[in-house]
Order: C-alpha cells, then sequence, then structure tokens
C-alpha cells in the first residue's frame, strides 16, 4: 500500500452455490457492481464473506479468482483470520502470489486469549507475511477486543498499517482514534454502517460496510458527504442506511439475520445467489419477498 487507504471497502460476501462450489458468474457481477459504484477498495474472506464458515480450499479459490476479476483496479484485501497460524500465513502467501495488497486478521478464536498472549501472537506472524498487515476487532465472534494499548504495541511493527473495528462501541472507537492519533499514516476503519457517518465527521478513514454489497453508491456518497461535513446530505443519506439496517437485516429472528438479508438482498438485485455455508440457510420465499419490499421501499 502506497498511500493511506481512506474510503468505502465493501466486505465482499461470497457467492456460492453449494458448500464448497463458488458463484464464479455471480462473484463477478458483484466485483463489478462495487467497482461502478464507487467504492475505494474490496476486502474479501471477512465475517460477511463466511470466511470461517468455507474449507481452506474454497477460501484460497475465492482469493485467485477475486484477483483475477479485478485486476488490481482497486486494492484488495484479503482476511486471514484463522486459529491456526501456520493456516493464516499460507492463505496471506496465496493472496501475496495473486497480487493482493494488503492482509486483514482478526484475533484467534475458541480459547480467549489475554492482551499479552494476543500481542505476542501478531509478534510472531507479522514477521512471517510478504504483505501488509490490518488488525481486526470483533469482539462478538472472538472473545476478545484490543486493547489500545495492544494496537498500539503491535503497530510499533511499520508493516501493521490500520485497524478495522467491528465492535460497534463509539468509545472504544474513539479510544483508539485518540491512541494512534499522532499516526497519520495508520488507517482506522468502521464495520457497523449505522455509525460510518458519525466517526468519518470525527476523523476516521472510512467504513467496510456490508451494505455496500448491495448498494455501493449510496455509502459512497455518504462518506463522501461526511468527509466535506456536509451534514445535511449527511442527515439524508444516513437515515436511508438505518432504513436498510431497520428493514433488510431484522428479517428473521436469528444472528445470522444480517449475512441472510445481505445475500438474498443480492439474489433480488440480481447480482448473485443467495446460498448460504452451513451451518446457515438462506431465506425461504416468505422471508425473501419481505426484503423484495424492504429494497422497493428504499427507492434507490
Amino acid at each position: 500500500m502506497k498511500k493511506v487507504l481512506r474510503g468505502i471497502v465493501p466486505p465482499l460476501v461470497t457467492p456460492l452455490l453449494n458448500n464448497n462450489t463458488l458463484d464464479i458468474e455471480g462473484l463477478e457481477r458483484l466485483i463489478e457492481h462495487v467497482i461502478a459504484g464507487g467504492v475505494h477498495g474490496i476486502f474479501i474472506l471477512g465475517t460477511t464473506g463466511e470466511a470461517q464458515s468455507l474449507s481452506f480450499g474454497l477460501r484460497c479459490e475465492m482469493i485467485r479468482q477475486t484477483a483475477t476479476i479485478l485486476k488490481k483496479r482497486l486494492p484488495l484485501l484479503v482476511g486471514i483470520s484463522d486459529t491456526s497460524l501456520v493456516d493464516s500465513i499460507s492463505l496471506a502467501d496465496l493472496a501475496s502470489e495473486c497480487g493482493a495488497d494488503a492482509v486483514v486478521s482478526a484475533p484467534p478464536y475458541y480459547y480467549a486469549t489475554g492482551q499479552a498472549e494476543l500481542a505476542e501472537f501478531y509478534e510472531q506472524l507479522i514477521p512471517q507475511l510478504k504483505l501488509p498487515i490490518y488488525l481486526y476487532n470483533m469482539p462478538t465472534h472472538t472473545k476478545v477486543s484490543f486493547a489500545p494499548s495492544t494496537i498500539r504495541r503491535i503497530a510499533e511493527n511499520p508493516n501493521v498499517i490500520g485497524f478495522k473495528d467491528s465492535s460497534a462501541g463509539g468509545g472504544y472507537f474513539q479510544s483508539i482514534m485518540h491512541e494512534m492519533r499522532d499516526r497519520p499514516d495508520f488507517s482506522i476503519f468502521v464495520g457497523p454502517e449505522e455509525m460510518m457517518a458519525e466517526v468519518v465527521l470525527m476523523g476516521a478513514h472510512g467504513g467496510v460496510n456490508g451494505g455496500a454489497n448491495m448498494f455501493p453508491r449510496l455509502y459512497v456518497d455518504l462518506y463522501n458527504a461526511a468527509v466535506a461535513k456536509d451534514v445535511d446530505k449527511v442527515r439524508e443519506l444516513h437515515a436511508k442506511v438505518m432504513q436498510i439496517s431497520s428493514s433488510i437485516y431484522t428479517v428473521g429472528s436469528y444472528g445470522s439475520s444480517y449475512l441472510k438479508g445481505v445475500k438474498a438482498g443480492l439474489s433480488v438485485l440480481g447480482i448473485c445467489n443467495d446460498f448460504l455455508a452451513a451451518p446457515f440457510n438462506k431465506f425461504d420465499d416468505e422471508h425473501k419477498a419481505k426484503i423484495r419490499t424492504a429494497i422497493e421501499a428504499l427507492e434507490l
């Protein structure tokens, strides 16, 4: 990465035909869709990409196919989060071979690590990587959150170039921005789109927002309005983002409703298949009809 990344970087869904087959045509349509929407980069194999439900081989294919379709038109960030240090390094090596620009890593999950153990894990991992790395905070799934001082310690290595926070904690996010305030070379992104405009107004670098899979131009326009401090425009566009959050991500009654909603939305829009990897299932016709109604009501 030759400059600090800013803007909207969609956490791309992984279009699937079944549990171990990519929907390659759908992936190509999705990539072209978000590029046409003006996004600033692409992030694959994150939470929205169902990385932890995919086989190692399928994750490798997703890296290869995405890089082939993208052809370096935008920065490509690749998730390498895994419980295995060796597998994380193998994914990172493949990402480098395929021309990716950086990797992204959430803490190893299952046994919760202490802060010292977390720092030591990254101090083992990072010297073995051929690409720069973004740290990824996802405490609801990993059971551990990066303390601000831990980020500072890990980021002493110049190959640590940014941080993505999906905790949805406003106070925590501001503490990270304060901790890293003297590092203009360090990108800080937010995951939850409901707070993207707010944190960009406060100086954050952008959003890694799932809704940008469906409506990339909306999120890019909201980001640009926040950068320009056009508060009236921010209010107008943020209302649309909240409408997406409250009408598409809340269909169904499980923790997987967000994933199902995004993939069903992409299917309704004719972009890619809505198959979800096990243990989840796609929405049935009744729920999918609710997604269709929600999309029509957005008038986008």
